[in-house]
């Protein structure tokens, strides 16, 4: 089994983003978990890479080659997969993976949890989709997200559908129990 983690290439303002992903590496590795990521050696994406090697966990990278020409490329990772474009790096990443998990981030860890939970609500996988809500980092877009769904622009049952949890070991009995709805994404269409 194996999670895709998302994450941002910077570290963040405050330390506990640093040891929230140092957690998850370390726990993943625990519980037999092997670890897909955007393969790059610097912010969390760095910190989640050096955790889980640094147990002996199994941690696969996929960059594009354009960023390995920026130098930003984990060269010392085991099994490191060089792709041309970010989209052929996000449909790597989703296809080596068994669910997802987005730790803090810009835009770009925003960008590739929306396409995928995206992917999920049209049924294209029955992966769990998670957010590890460090520090509050996500408050602000869960409630978003209830507000989008209040708004009748996402039914309740695809809001649900993406797990978030403030700690390491809820969000990972999340993920195991997670069990992909059955109702169909399209908002039936009203008369006028």
């Amino acid at each position: 089994m194996r999670y895709c983690i998302f994450s941002g290439s910077s570290s963040g303002r405050l330390p506990v983003y640093a040891e929230a992903a140092e957690r998850l590496g370390h726990a993943l590795v625990e519980a037999g978990i092997g670890v897909v990521y955007g393969g790059a050696s610097v912010g969390l994406m760095g910190i989640i890479a050096n955790a889980v090697q640094s147990r002996g966990g199994e941690v696969i990278g996929v960059i594009p080659r354009a960023l390995v020409e920026k130098e930003v490329a984990h060269t010392q990772l085991a099994d490191l997969r060089i792709v041309d474009t970010m989209h052929q790096r996000k449909a790597l990443m989703a296809e080596l993976s068994d669910g997802f998990i987005a730790l803090p981030g810009g835009i770009g860890t925003l960008e590739e949890l929306f396409e995928i939970w995206t992917w999920a609500q049209l049924g294209y996988h029955g992966k769990p989709c998670a957010l590890l809500n460090v520090n509050g980092f996500y408050d602000g877009l869960a409630s978003f997200l209830d507000h989008i769904a209040d708004e009748a622009f996402l039914k309740p049952v695809h809001r649900n559908m993406l797990i978030v949890e403030p700690e390491v070991s809820p969000l990972l009995t999340a993920l195991r129990a997670y069990e992909a709805p059955q109702a169909t994404k399209w908002i039936a269409a009203t008369n006028t």
